[in-house]
């Protein structure tokens, strides 16, 4: 199978179903976003040298290319054959939260993105999955999305915070408040 179709050089992608789009379409927005939050989460795979969140990792990664999967499928029929983010996997998500934060101190102020290689890239993650989360909300204002694939952005958003705060603090890496006047708090 060759690399290249040159079907795309016109500008147009296709879908899992009928017709092709353009490559400036919404749809195609939201899953390439999607698609960039799992390229960033294999950077954060490769950083976390100590396997201190392979499994959950490893999991939300097979579940992003569910996520994209429905978001370029248009046809009814084709989405029936998926395997689908849902209750289930924001519920994991939510107990992953629990189960790390109990381990932190009370945040008090908000903390700049960064500390370990690790927690920063898992801040940068949480960035794009926040962007992520708004073209699928953007996509969902002209076509039908399933709410589901919203919840699941934004405690996967939550996680990945959660998360780079706990590399931080398992690594001894101290947190940078933010203050207003530019400098780290005192």
């Amino acid at each position: 199978m060759k690399i290249y179709t040159r079907t795309g050089d016109d500008g147009s992608t296709g879908l899992l179903g009928p017709g092709r789009v353009p490559k400036s379409a919404t749809r195609v927005d939201a899953y390439g976003s999607v698609d960039e939050l799992n390229a960033v989460l294999g950077t954060v795979v490769t950083l976390d040298s100590e396997s201190w969140l392979k499994p959950e990792l490893a999991a939300i990664q097979a579940q992003l290319f569910n996520v994209g999967a429905e978001l370029a499928t248009t046809s009814p029929e084709q989405l029936t054959r998926l395997e689908r983010v849902g209750e289930r996997e924001i519920a994991d998500m939510e107990r992953w939260i629990d189960r790390l934060d109990q381990d932190l101190p009370r945040l008090r102020k908000f903390i700049l993105p960064g500390g370990s290689a690790l927690a920063a890239a898992l801040h940068l993650g949480r960035t794009v999955c926040r962007r992520a989360e708004r073209r699928v909300v953007a996509l969902r204002e002209s076509e039908p999305v399933e709410s589901s694939l919203v919840r699941y952005l934004n405690r996967l958003g939550d996680l990945l915070f959660v998360m780079a705060r706990w590399c931080n603090h398992r690594a001894g890496v101290r947190e940078t408040e933010w203050t207003t006047g530019g400098g780290p708090a005192a």
